[in-house]
């Protein structure tokens, strides 16, 4: 194994090379030492695991830990808009992606019902219904607009609001505290701020849930005695969270990424039929939720590597997305690929719990869009797009579209 340097005190995370591919600097350590160490800016050392094979082994085993308190007394200087720590930060009731077996499946087990391919089949008539609607509402309008305000944003925030039985009124609260929490690099005050006026509404949500359960499914976790208020909050907060904010920034971010490659959005509206390759190329191409960490619970072998007990380990999906070892020529978009096998949802214990869902909505909508606005094209030059670089989940803050004719 070639003994490449530890990178020092900086994760590389602007896409340098394009508004959809991985920054130069990680994929040339890709290509040099898939397992690198590297330098926290508090000094100590952990791992960035950049390759696609080294990536899924680590997301399947699960003496990598998901729980910050159990690794060393250090927090990784970029976990999502979190300060540099020494101390671990406090694990939050219900937020089952950080936590290890047994508590994670004691939580996750109450909703894999609520999620099952079968029950989403159910609902993708009312999801298109959904989108339709929300077509017909743009439509109205006189262009140029916002595509993320008055489409990608509005789409899963009703369909995750339905589901979980969140009165999609009180969507500005939620929308603009979520964006809030999400910004990378903020004073730790304004970051508590949003989250503790997230965590106070669905507190009171599902406190009354439990009071007069309803037809949702927060109103199903609520009828479980032995859940917390606690931790049905976190489970809402994780959910609502997920729900809206990953697949807006797909439509989002997909929609950019189509008419950047307009030989590809031809073919795609020509044929509705390779909608389901090109949803899951397009998750494969633009991994909108990239890094992630792990800590060891052990001495661990990985890529030829040993990851010692304790260490933070750093994981890029759009790198491992990226892997030419996995998929050929990886930063070129193609909605022929068979991408099936990315890790956008992850791997192992924690894969996304709504993949399903966020598939079905991206299929309802990039089809609809296109099929209803053929004249669909950026408002403003590709150069101008406002990219979500300051975020924890990459997208576009505004995408400006404009059309010269609609169809149904």
């Amino acid at each position: 194994m070639s003994q490449t340097a530890p990178i020092p005190h900086g994760l590389p995370m602007e896409r340098d090379a394009g508004p959809f591919n991985p920054p130069r600097r990680i994929t040339r350590l890709r290509e040099a030492r898939p397992v690198s160490p590297m330098v926290f800016p508090d000094g100590h050392q952990g791992w960035l695991v950049t390759g696609y094979d080294a990536v899924r082994q680590l997301m399947a085993d699960t003496r990598f830990s998901s729980r910050q308190d159990i690794g060393v007394l250090h927090v990784p200087y970029e976990i999502p808009g979190m300060p540099v720590a020494t101390e671990p930060s406090p694990q939050m009731p219900g937020v089952f992606i950080a936590m290890d077996p047994p508590d994670h499946g004691r939580l996750r087990k109450r909703l894999t019902g609520a999620f099952t391919v079968k029950r989403m089949r159910m609902l993708e008539e009312h999801i298109n219904d959904i989108v339709e609607r929300q077509l017909d509402h743009l439509a109205r309008l006189a262009p140029p607009i916002d595509l993320v305000a008055e489409f990608a944003l509005p789409v899963p925030s009703l369909v995750i609001c339905e589901l979980l039985g969140v009165p999609y009124a009180d969507r500005e609260n939620f929308q603009v505290n979520s964006a809030k929490f999400l910004v990378r690099d903020q004073p730790l005050d304004e970051k508590m701020a949003a989250l503790g006026a997230l965590t106070g509404y669905l507190a009171e949500l599902v406190t009354r849930k439990r009071a007069e359960p309803g037809e949702d499914i927060l109103s199903d976790l609520a009828r479980h005695e032995d859940l917390t208020i606690e931790e049905l909050t976190g489970v809402a907060f994780l959910l609502l969270l997920a729900g809206h904010e990953t697949t807006a920034n797909m439509l989002a971010l997909g929609t950019f990424a189509l008419l950047e490659n307009p030989e590809q959005l031809a073919e795609l509206r020509a044929d509705p039929e390779l909608l389901p390759d090109a949803v899951e190329e397009l998750l494969r191409y633009l991994s909108i939720a990239d890094i992630f960490y792990r800590y060891a619970t052990e001495d661990i072998e990985l890529g030829g590597e040993t990851i010692g007990k304790g260490s933070t380990v750093v994981v890029s999906l759009l790198a491992a997305n990226h892997d030419p070892q996995r998929f050929d020529n990886p930063d070129t978009l193609d909605i022929h690929r068979k991408a099936r096998g990315h890790l956008s949802f992850g791997h192992g214990i924690h894969q996304c719990l709504g993949q399903q869902l966020a598939r079905i909505e991206m299929r309802a909508g990039f089809g609809g869009l296109l099929r209803r606005f053929p004249t669909l094209k950026l408002a403003i030059p590709a150069s101008e797009v406002k990219l979500r670089t300051d975020m924890n989940i990459y997208g576009v803050h505004e995408l400006p579209v404009t059309w010269t004719e609609t169809a149904r």
